[in-house]
């Protein structure tokens, strides 16, 4: 069996073959071309709609969360159950939120089906109540990415965390994040970055908003699109992965301009591969040619490919925050900086922290 799989990749791997491997500015152009751009550009006009979806029982703070982070107020806030009556949508810029009313889960479901990320809130005041329990179990059931905060932490006796912690225990999960919506501790140094890498749709919609994040939203979709491109290199016959590869470097350049406020353009797209090419086209051979090594070397094409992806969208970054206004020579010698570093790393058996999913973050009073 051994055998045969190394014969057939020497088969596929022919010169022939070979020949077919974007090298050459010309063949790369060749693959852009194949790429359906209108069907990208909607796709990063999509993400751009997904919604943040705030919800809960009665009475856990979800008006107060919903104001806090629009910024001003929207929904009503009582302390009377069922003051909101239907879904209220805001607009946190182009993104938005829902203010759930506690008292319809079935509404809650509606808003949250189709959601970038759930946000459920518990009542820190609270010990923790079976219809809680209900309730994240039916939001668990819709696969949506959820984040579990616990509410009014400042007024929690004792340790807030402590508590918290006892919520997760009870619901079965890591964390769950204490916050006061009231007084905004831990909502833009805990809450907003974890909904940020909890979805990469978030990530655009509340980079483009919030010039605060916006950096840590782009490192998300960069971070993303490496991934999903290390994951595709690891696919042992050559050429296969090409089309997934490309088309991933394409969208996450098209995300992170949607990111820094620019429409989706194929222009800006090929402005900044064509200043890259040549460096990317060795890239693209060196990863396909590793994958002709009979033991680990499609471990290596892998890590080509992640690598390249994230010096792909260093680039990108950098080609935004000027303005579009980075010279070819500046685009390559960025290019080739990062790759090299990143390689440097995983040769010696490193993984690059670029590369790795981002650790939870410490919650600080405010």
């Amino acid at each position: 069996m051994a055998r045969a799989k190394k014969a057939g990749r020497g088969k596929i791997l022919s010169p022939g073959n070979l020949m077919k491997i974007p090298a050459s500015l010309g063949t790369l152009r060749s693959f852009w071309d194949a790429v359906n751009w209108k069907e990208a550009e909607a796709d990063v006009q999509r993400d751009l709609q997904r919604k943040v979806v705030i919800t809960g029982l009665a009475n856990t703070g979800k008006s107060t969360l919903f104001n806090k982070l629009q910024g001003k107020y929207r929904s009503i806030v009582s302390s009377i159950p069922g003051t909101t009556q239907s879904l209220i949508p805001g607009l946190f810029g182009p993104f938005t939120l829902i203010d759930t009313p506690g008292h319809l889960p079935d509404l809650q479901e509606t808003g949250a089906k189709d959601a970038a990320v759930i946000i459920m809130l518990l009542d820190g005041t609270q010990n923790l109540r079976p219809d809680d329990k209900k309730l994240f179990e039916r939001l668990k059931a819709l696969n949506r990415p959820m984040i579990v905060a616990m509410n009014k932490a400042d007024l929690v006796r004792g340790n807030p965390e402590l508590k918290a912690a006892s919520f997760a225990a009870q619901l079965g999960v890591d964390d769950v994040m204490p916050i006061s919506a009231l007084t905004g501790s831990n909502i833009s140094s805990d809450l907003i970055p974890t909904i940020i890498d909890a979805s990469p749709e978030a990530a655009l919609t509340i980079g483009r908003n919030l010039p605060e994040f916006r950096r840590k939203a782009a490192e998300k979709v960069v971070r993303n699109a490496a991934l999903v491109c290390l994951a595709a290199g690891l696919e042992p016959i050559p050429l296969v992965d090409i089309p997934i590869i490309i088309g991933a470097q394409i969208r996450m350049i098209l995300r992170l301009g949607a990111i820094y406020g620019e429409p989706a353009s194929e222009q800006h797209v090929r402005e900044l591969l064509s200043a890259i090419s040549g460096s990317l086209a060795l890239r693209y051979l060196a990863e396909q040619a590793a994958k002709a090594v009979p033991i680990g070397g499609d471990l290596v094409s892998g890590a080509i490919a992640g690598a390249g992806t994230w010096a792909i969208g260093a680039v990108a970054l950098e080609y935004y925050e000027s303005g579009r206004k980075l010279t070819p020579a500046q685009m390559r010698e960025t290019f080739n900086r990062v790759y090299q570093r990143l390689r440097a790393m995983q040769k010696a058996g490193q993984t690059p922290p670029e590369l790795q999913a981002p650790k939870r973050m410490k919650i600080d009073d405010k």
